[in-house]
């Protein structure tokens, strides 16, 4: 199918939809394909399609996003070169498992249901964390010892100029993180976040910087490995990368105005509104229940709209307030 034989409603409602979540993702550095991969299940692709998809708008998002970040001085290379090699290595291995599930039949069902438990988990870890120390406390959290520098198997590496961490653990948990990537088509960015953030002490900005410098290399490989197989939906792609080009830059220059610490609840609870979605759509699927399947992707394209536009009004309202303490 060609982008012309799609309804122009349905593209002006992509188009929408990647300006909202390429806000989301400019300004959390996670969110881009946890929205985007379930949307496409929920309009009933396949699973390696709905991944390969996925994967493909993480790439050109991620891309934009970088450029931004890399300007603001947020991105540390040396550690994210690291990530790159292990999260690749994942992707390869998350990819070939899937495609194990779909000579199986399996592979919806499994997809759909990881999302669930997934998009539940972290929305719950997110709203009970309230108020994120690495970008409220970035003093105090300075002064404490990273969780992963006390893992001294070498060889080890610097990170963030003093900082020595284990190889070993960052390979690790690059190839983890990968492999997830790989399987379900996300960034990785709602696991790296906090593993650079908690395990590093990482500041909350250099931390978003240096997340999407890596998962800008690894999902083009993983994109490139997907669409070989010819399971990127272009005709979907399409509008969604028009719409986030925008939404990815106007979210990555409000972190410079905004502090997230308020809307981090309101993040972690559209990620549990977003496990409600695709759970309505896995059931409305398997029984055929019309109501259940609309109501999933209101829920899903109606939270990421909600979200942005909070963003969008404290972002911009910040930016008159700061213009407005520099004529006084």
């Amino acid at each position: 199918m060609s982008v012309f034989e799609v309804a122009i409603p349905l593209v002006l409602l992509f188009v929408v939809f990647g300006l909202t979540v390429g806000i989301l993702f400019g300004f959390f550095g996670m969110g881009g394909s946890f929205f985007v991969t379930p949307a496409l299940l929920v309009l009933g692709h396949s699973a390696p399609t709905a991944v390969g998809t996925g994967l493909a708008f993480v790439f050109w998002t991620s891309l934009v996003a970088t450029f931004s970040h890399r300007d603001l001085d947020h991105i540390d290379y040396r550690l994210g070169v690291l990530l790159i090699v292990g999260t690749t290595v994942g992707i390869e291995i998350g990819k070939r498992a899937l495609l194990v599930l779909v000579g199986f039949g399996l592979a919806d069902l499994v997809v759909s249901v990881l999302y669930i438990v997934l998009l539940a988990v972290i929305g719950i870890f997110v709203v009970r964390d309230g108020r994120h120390p690495a970008l409220e406390e970035e003093t105090d959290l300075a002064n404490q010892s990273p969780l992963l520098e006390r893992i001294s198997v070498p060889p080890m590496v610097s990170v963030r100029g003093s900082t020595e961490v284990s190889l070993w653990t960052v390979s690790l948990i690059a190839v983890l993180i990968g492999t997830l990537s790989g399987f379900l088509g996300v960034g990785g960015g709602f696991l790296m976040m906090p593993a650079l953030m908690y395990g590093l002490a990482m500041p909350g900005a250099v931390a978003v910087g240096t997340d999407i410098f890596q998962i800008t290399i690894s999902s083009a490989y993983g994109a490139f490995v997907y669409g070989q197989r010819g399971a990127i939906h272009f005709a979907m792609l399409l509008p969604l990368l028009l719409g986030s080009t925008v939404g990815t830059r106007v979210g990555s220059l409000l972190t410079e105005y905004l502090d997230d610490a308020e809307l981090r609840t309101s993040f972690g609870v559209m990620l549990l509104i977003g496990s409600v979605s695709v759970a309505s759509k896995t059931v409305s699927h398997t029984y055929d229940i019309r109501l259940l399947h609309n109501l999933s992707l209101t829920l899903l394209l109606g939270g990421a709209l909600v979200m942005s536009v909070a963003i969008l009004y404290r972002g911009m309202q910040n930016i008159r307030d700061e213009q407005t303490t520099t004529r006084r």
